[in-house]
């Protein structure tokens, strides 16, 4: 292929980087985007976001079969074909792949299929033998499954969230090590495919850091769900055994020592910043292996950004795109900085739990007063009629402004709700805010506005008694 010369170069084809490359071309900058992939979507697209939650739709289905009998309505047991699940995850990613593809063609955008490195500040080597020169450059590379060194021990039973979503089998026994979003997530599918899960978490408590209000139902659940949870509990030694692999454990976990036909590693993510060499021309990585950059998402070298996953957390799409858009404008002549009030997060098991802003914990991390208005959806027509008043609705306010400033979420639909809770928080909205906009009923929007109406005792469906007005 031959050498390439161009203003931009987008490293990367995921979320962040597609749509970085994207509002570049629209712009009119002459654009080439540059990803180890046939087609773009980045990890998200092909191995994380997108089928995940195709699985976890079909989890959804099960478990929805089976809560139909508080209603009257019995299912047999679900007959699973995996191939066909699986066909229907690929048909999925291909469809949305070929799709972006055929976007970076109409913005005529060259897209080249290989891993690169930097050769200097202005060059990059592609693998298929092409060289780049380009005018800017932004590093879009994500990030990989994070390993743990004493479970490498080359066994095929033990994978991490790439090798569980390629879905080969349903394995009788897994162990999920962490109890974080990704190995819940994964857990979720598996069992409802039918599989004992195990998960086992170091911390004291499932989904570390998120507010412990809003996973407490989560986990409730998923002791229905799960063959068992072991909190406070460490796996210290894998051995690949005929029936499968045999952990040893230390911690308050029940058993010291089992064996799991499979074992899903699911111990986070790290940056994807090593052996491309950022370093060979001077761009700072911090200790954790993330790119810095400025508020405009430039790096130390001021032609060459940096955005997504591999530029800090959190590492959410969502976000990814966001910045890039930014240094995009940046790039184009824009003033504007990177200065979001909130980023929303969500976990897609069920039920879900989607958060935005500062939650509860965070507020007594940092030694902040805060007001905290609370609606169990218990109380919400919508949810009881459903069958899942198992919900919870949760608002953070500054006691002095009533400005909102952070809102969470549990229950069914968790995901979809948080939108609100981003648009009020970057509007700067107050809870009375909120609690004067009329919410549609019945509807789990409502469970907002009563947990917004709470904190000024205007709450419907919570006993919330206040002085009495003359």
């Amino acid at each position: 292929m031959a050498d390439i010369s161009t203003d931009l170069v987008v490293l990367g084809g995921g979320p962040g980087g597609y749509a970085g490359a994207f509002l570049a071309a629209d712009r009119g900058v002459q654009t080439v985007l540059i990803d180890a992939e046939p087609k773009p979507g980045g990890t998200c697209l092909h191995r994380g976001c997108i089928p995940s939650k195709t699985l976890l739709h079909a989890a959804h289905v099960i478990h929805a079969a089976h809560d139909a009998e508080q209603f009257g309505i019995k299912f047999g047991k679900p007959e699973i074909n995996i191939d066909v699940l699986r066909a229907k995850g690929l048909k999925v990613v291909d469809m949305m792949a070929s799709h972006l593809l055929e976007l970076c063609k109409k913005r005529s955008i060259q897209h080249v299929n290989s891993k690169a490195t930097l050769v200097d500040a202005n060059t990059l080597q592609a693998e298929n033998g092409t060289k780049i020169r380009f005018q800017r450059l932004m590093i879009a590379t994500g990030s990989v499954p994070a390993k743990l060194p004493s479970l490498e021990i080359g066994s095929k039973r033990i994978v991490d969230s790439t090798g569980a979503l390629k879905l080969e089998n349903v394995p009788a026994t897994l162990l999920v090590v962490g109890g974080g979003y990704i190995g819940l997530e994964m857990g979720s599918v598996y069992a409802a495919l039918g599989s004992k899960v195990t998960v086992v978490e170091l911390t004291d408590g499932l989904l570390p850091g998120v507010d412990a209000d809003l996973v407490r139902p989560l986990q409730a659940r998923l002791r229905g769900q799960f063959a068992a949870i072991w909190l406070k509990t460490k796996v210290v030694k894998v051995e690949d055994v005929k029936d499968g692999v045999k952990v040893s454990f230390e911690g308050e976990g029940p058993q010291k020592e089992a064996v799991f036909e499979k074992v899903l590693v699911a111990a986070g993510r790290k940056p994807n910043s090593k052996d491309m060499g950022f370093e060979k021309v001077g761009i700072e990585i911090d200790a954790k292996g993330f790119i810095k950059t400025d508020e405009q998402r430039r790096t130390n070298v001021p032609h060459i950004f940096a955005i997504g996953d591999v530029a800090g957390e959190p590492m959410l799409a969502h976000k990814a795109s966001h910045e890039a858009k930014l240094a995009v404008q940046v790039m184009t002549g824009d003033d504007i900085y990177w200065d979001p009030r909130c980023i929303p997060a969500v976990v897609f098991t069920d039920p879900e739990i989607a958060w935005a802003g500062l939650m509860e914990n965070d507020a007594k991390k940092a030694g902040r007063e805060v007001k905290v208005g609370t609606f169990r959806w218990g109380q919400s027509g919508r949810a009881t009629t459903i069958g899942r008043s198992d919900g919870l609705t949760k608002v953070v306010t500054d006691p002095a402004t009533d400005m909102v400033l952070g809102i969470g979420f549990v229950g069914p639909g968790a995901g979809e709700l948080v939108g609100e809770a981003v648009l009020a928080i970057e509007m700067g909205a107050t809870a009375k805010d909120i609690a004067l906009s009329i919410h549609p009923h019945p509807t789990l929007t409502e469970t907002l506005a009563e947990a917004s109406e709470s904190l000024h005792g205007l709450a419907t469906h919570l006993y919330t008694p206040t002085k009495k007005v003359v």
